[in-house]
């Protein structure tokens, strides 16, 4: 497997194509997926049973300019759809069943209410 700079690897591929990957907590994310879902279209997002975090890959150059308490953007190589190749890893929205990337104004914009969700219903 070619070096990747330190970049995250995502799929397995030939050529890699650049994206980057918000990551945030399993609760959340699985929130902001509904909400996508329900709204817009959803990218890939990967599942790290491990750490219990979800991450959606987004354009490239979205870390540059990501800015939102809870989460975290990196630079990743996007490798195809293969099996993710991280053990405790797997595909929650497949590449194969998902837009290409999930945009990140709507992804934040998701994310916001999500939180606001979790904290209404953890009131009660």
């Amino acid at each position: 497997m070619p070096d990747t700079g330190g970049e995250t690897t995502v799929g397995t591929r030939a050529a890699a194509d650049p994206c980057d990957l918000v990551t945030v907590p399993a609760r959340h994310g699985l929130e902001a997926v509904d909400i996508l879902r329900l709204r817009t279209a959803v990218g890939p997002v990967l599942h790290d049973g491990g750490v219990d975090t979800l991450g959606f890959l987004v354009p490239p150059g979205t870390a540059a300019r990501w800015d939102l308490p809870g989460s975290a953007c990196t630079p990743t190589l996007r490798r195809g759809p293969a099996a993710p190749p991280v053990a405790g890893t797997y595909w929650l929205v497949p590449p194969e069943e998902a837009a290409p990337v999930t945009d990140p104004v709507l992804l934040a914009a998701a994310l916001c209410e999500a939180a606001r969700t979790i904290e209404a219903a953890d009131r009660f």
